[in-house]
C-alpha cells in the first residue's frame, strides 16, 4: 500500500486528498495540518465581517471527519518542523508537543500562501489585523462590537483590500483605504475599468488615498495612526491586505523555486524532487495568456492543481491545461469580472498589444426593466491576433460571460474568430449585436 503523506489541508489540499480518497481505496493517506479547521472558504470573510451572512457555518466545505470516516489519517494542529527528503520523512510536533515521524513514497505539499507583513514600524500594536484564517476573521468581527471603534483604515487597494474595505463600511465604520499604486485592483483591470470602482467604493462614503506608502504605524499599545509618506490618518484598527506570499518553509532549501519563491512543478505537479508534489498557493501555475510559468494565486487554480496532483501521485498521468487567471468581484452590486492580462500589462511585458472597448445595454432598448449597462474590453496581440485577456463590469451579472473569453485564451483563439462567434439572441437575455461580437468587430 502506497504511502501518501499531504501537507496542508484547504482547498488545494482538501481538492487533493478527496481525489485520492475517492477513487484511490488502496492509498494510505496521511494528513498534517497547522491549523483547527480544514477549507475555509476566506472569499467569504468579507461577507461575514460584512454581515450580508450571519455565521461562518457555510463557509466550510469539508473536515477532518470527513476524510477519517474516508479512511485517511489526519493530524490537526500539528506543524511540520521538517522533511528528510532523501530518506523521505516528515518530522512533526503536535499541539501539545506530540512529535511525528512519518514515512512517505509520494509527498504532496499544500502549504498555502502567507500575509505578506510589511517592515515598518509598529505593525505589533494591537488592532493591527491581517485577514486570511477563519481566526483572523473571527478575531475583526469580535473587535467590531467594540463602538468606540469607528475609523479603520486598510492598507492594499487589492481584491481583499476592497472588499473589507465595503465590509466595514456596511457595518457602519469609517472607512479609508490606501494603496501605493495609482487605482484600485490594478493587478486585474486597465484604469478605465479600475477607475468605475473607484467611483462606487467613493460614492458609498470610503475616503480613498491612492500613491502614498504607509511608512510606520503609531499608538500607546493599540494602533492609533497611519502614517504615510504624504499624510497621518487616524485609526482604531488597521488592517494590511498588501498581499500574499508562498509559503515555501518547508522546501525552500531542498525544492527548485519560482523567482518568487513558489515551488517550482510541471504540468503534472511535479517538483524538481520526483516524489514531491507541490499545489495550490505555494507553487506555480502554467499561464495561458503568457504561455509561460507563473504565480496566481486562486482558489480556484488550487483546487484544480490539487485534482491533477492526485492523480499522477497515484499513478494515472494527467497534465494541467494551464489557466488564465479568472477571477471576479462584486462591490455594492457592481459586479467586475477579468481573465488573462490587462492591456498595460501586456504593455509591460512586451506585448505590441491592442485593446478594444464597448459599451451598451445588455437588452435591447425596449426592454424598459432590469436592462443594464455593460462594459466591455479585449485585449489581444496586434502580431498574432490571439486574445490576451478580457475585462466586463456592469450591475447586471455578467460574471458567466468572462468563461468564454477564459476558454479562448486557453485555446489561443484569435479575435478575428470572435467576430463572426455564434452568439445566440432573444430580448429576455442580450441584444442582436451581442457586446462580444460588437468590441471584436472594432479590431482593426
Amino acid at each position: 500500500m502506497e504511502r501518501i503523506v499531504v501537507i496542508g489541508a484547504n482547498h488545494a489540499g482538501t481538492a487533493a486528498i478527496n481525489t485520492i480518497l475517492d477513487n484511490y481505496k488502496d492509498s494510505k493517506v496521511v494528513i498534517f495540518d497547522s491549523n483547527d479547521n480544514i477549507s475555509f472558504l476566506g472569499c467569504g470573510m468579507a461577507l461575514w465581517i460584512g454581515d450580508q451572512i450571519h455565521s461562518s457555518e457555510g463557509l466550510f466545505y469539508c473536515s477532518k471527519d470527513i476524510f477519517e470516516k474516508k479512511g485517511a489519517k489526519v493530524y490537526m494542529e500539528t506543524r511540520v518542523e521538517r522533511i528528510d527528503y532523501d530518506k523521505k520523512i516528515v518530522f512533526a510536533e503536535g499541539k501539545y508537543g506530540q512529535r511525528y515521524q512519518q514515512e512517505y513514497d509520494k509527498l504532496i505539499l499544500a502549504t498555502g500562501s502567507l500575509p505578506i507583513s510589511p517592515d515598518i514600524e509598529g505593525k505589533e500594536l494591537d488592532n493591527v489585523q491581517f485577514v486570511k484564517l477563519f481566526q483572523n476573521a473571527k478575531d475583526v468581527i469580535d473587535k467590531l462590537h467594540n463602538n468606540s471603534l469607528k475609523d479603520i483604515v486598510v492598507v492594499g487597494a487589492g481584491y481583499i483590500g476592497v472588499e473589507l474595505a465595503e465590509a466595514f463600511r456596511r457595518v457602519g465604520k469609517n472607512v479609508t483605504l490606501i494603496d501605493n499604486m495609482h487605482t484600485c485592483l490594478s493587478s486585474y483591470y486597465d484604469q478605465e475599468f479600475s477607475d468605475i470602482m473607484s467611483e462606487n467604493l467613493s460614492s458609498h462614503g470610503i475616503k480613498l488615498v491612492y500613491n502614498e506608502i504607509v511608512t510606520k504605524l503609531e499608538g500607546n499599545g493599540k494602533v492609533e495612526k497611519v502614517v504615510t509618506d504624504k499624510n497621518e490618518y487616524h485609526a482604531d484598527m488597521v488592517v494590511l491586505g498588501i498581499g500574499f506570499k508562498p509559503n515555501n518553509r518547508l522546501g525552500k532549501d531542498d525544492l527548485e523555486l519560482f523567482c518568487n519563491g513558489a515551488f517550482l512543478v510541471d504540468k503534472q505537479q511535479q517538483t524538481s524532487r520526483p516524489d514531491v508534489y507541490a499545489i495550490g498557493d505555494c507553487a506555480t501555475v502554467f499561464d495561458n495568456s503568457i504561455q509561460k510559468t507563473n504565480y496566481i494565486a486562486l482558489a480556484t487554480n488550487a483546487v484544480r492543481s490539487g485534482i491533477v496532483a492526485a492523480h499522477n501521485v497515484c499513478g494515472t498521468p494527467l497534465e494541467s491545461i494551464g489557466v488564465q487567471g479568472s477571477n471576479g468581484i462584486c462591490i455594492w452590486n457592481l459586479k467586475m469580472v477579468s481573465t488573462g492580462i490587462s492591456y498595460a500589462k501586456a504593455k509591460k511585458l512586451g506585448y505590441d498589444a491592442a485593446a478594444v472597448d464597448y459599451e451598451d445595454t445588455q437588452k435591447p432598448a425596449f426592454i424598459e426593466h432590469d436592462n443594464y449597462k455593460v462594459k466591455i474590453r479585449i485585449v489581444y496581440d496586434k502580431k498574432t491576433r490571439i486574445v490576451l485577456g478580457a475585462q466586463l463590469c456592469s450591475e447586471y451579472d455578467i460574471s458567466m460571460a468572462i468563461h468564454m473569453f477564459s476558454l479562448a485564451i486557453q485555446e489561443q483563439v484569435t479575435i478575428d474568430r470572435l467576430k463572426l462567434t455564434d452568439i445566440f439572441f432573444l430580448p429576455h437575455f442580450n441584444q442582436p449585436y451581442n457586446y462580444f461580437t460588437m468590441a471584436a468587430l472594432q479590431a482593426k
